[in-house]
């Protein structure tokens, strides 16, 4: 029976294409534990609610430094940094267990807000194998930064067929896919409290009412759909009132926050603020035209022939005669009193008799 034999340029090849990849791998889920607001995941659910960020923080900085060990370090400091790689994979195995015991409905975390299919098999497999690809890479020579400017066709096709593997283990990508395919409607989206914080306090609405609160943080805060509600003590005019703001998930952030004001005593809407149209309002022009343009715009508009046939019209009509006018009490036509002027004219001009 022949023998199945490995070349040893093969098994180099595989061991050198885990440096690049576990670096690429540490470096997403690092992005993914900063930057995400999820806390209902991974070893968060073991830590108490104050914890719950600051420990995913942390675990996000150490892998980015892992992440860049791998690519970078050699020697004794690479070594260390291969090691970190394969402990933190192992005790991932350990945390995942015990997060599927305390909650079977909880994600694993490991890429964040991304990672929120329930752990199974298919999640401890992978972190099992990765940490066995951390261990292969002891030993080697080159650093994970040599290996990715410099691959072969080996490295290609063992990269191809590991990364089909980790598709296979990985739920986070048939999440991705069916939210690309159907959006997530906004009353399901997770939005954590600090970011309605976050979006409320840059908007017009707080500044306009900040002056009316008595406290900084809100008596109440609730949820309803895609709003997300927190009420306020103020003082307006001398009297109490409820300033009740709404932030909402997701959307446009220059229509996302309303207010209303109630008076506490009758219970009366005192003032609103935010949008009450989706239509665009006109606003006045966002400079004025210079008054040599506003009269070459006005002197296009004026039709000549036009404006002389209304002042023609308007001198035939009758009412543009000049008005009669009245001496010693009785009426006379102007004609009459034009040549009634005239005769006193002539009369005055002739001398006396003596």
């Amino acid at each position: 029976m022949p023998e199945f034999i490995v070349a040893p340029e093969t098994v180099d090849a595989v061991r050198q294409v885990q440096l690049p990849l576990l670096a690429a791998l540490l470096l997403l889920g690092a992005a993914a534990k900063i930057l995400s607001r999820s806390e209902g995941s991974g070893l968060a659910v073991l830590l108490p609610a104050r914890l719950r960020r600051p420990a995913a923080f942390g675990t996000g900085v150490v892998e980015l430094a892992l992440a860049v060990g791998l690519l970078v370090l050699t020697g004794p400091w690479g070594t260390a940094a291969r090691l970190g790689t394969a402990a933190l994979f192992a005790g991932s195995v350990a945390v995942l267990v015990l997060v599927r015991r305390r909650d079977p409905e909880a994600g694993c975390g490991c890429f964040g807000g991304l990672s929120r299919t329930p752990i199974g098999w298919r999640t401890l497999a992978r972190a099992g194998l990765l940490a066995a690809a951390a261990l292969a890479t002891l030993g080697l020579a080159p650093d994970g930064w040599e290996v990715a400017t410099a691959p072969t066709a080996v490295h290609g096709w063992v990269l191809g067929v590991e990364l089909l593997l980790l598709a296979v283990l990985s739920p986070e990508l048939r999440d991705v896919g069916s939210r690309a395919l159907a959006s997530e409607p906004c009353e399901l989206r997770e939005v954590s409290p600090r970011r309605t914080r976050a979006r409320l306090r840059s908007s017009d609405v707080w500044r306009t009412n900040r002056p009316v609160l008595l406290a900084e943080e809100p008596e109440d805060e609730w949820r309803h759909g895609c709003w997300r509600f927190q009420r306020f003590d103020g003082m307006r005019y001398g009297r109490r009132v409820d300033v009740v703001f709404a932030v909402r998930v997701g959307g446009r952030r220059r229509t996302s926050v309303r207010a209303v004001l109630v008076d506490r005593e009758s219970g009366a809407v005192a003032a609103s603020f935010g949008t009450v149209t989706t239509h665009e309002l006109v606003g006045p022009p966002r400079r004025l035209r210079s008054p040599a343009e506003a009269a070459r715009l006005d002197a296009a508009r004026i039709d000549a022939e036009r404006a002389a046939e209304t002042l023609r019209a308007a001198r035939e009509h009758p009412a543009g005669h000049a008005p009669a006018e009245h001496r010693g009490g009785a009426e006379v036509p102007a004609q009459g009193a034009a040549e009634h002027d005239a005769r006193d004219s002539d009369a005055g001009r002739q001398p006396a008799s003596g």
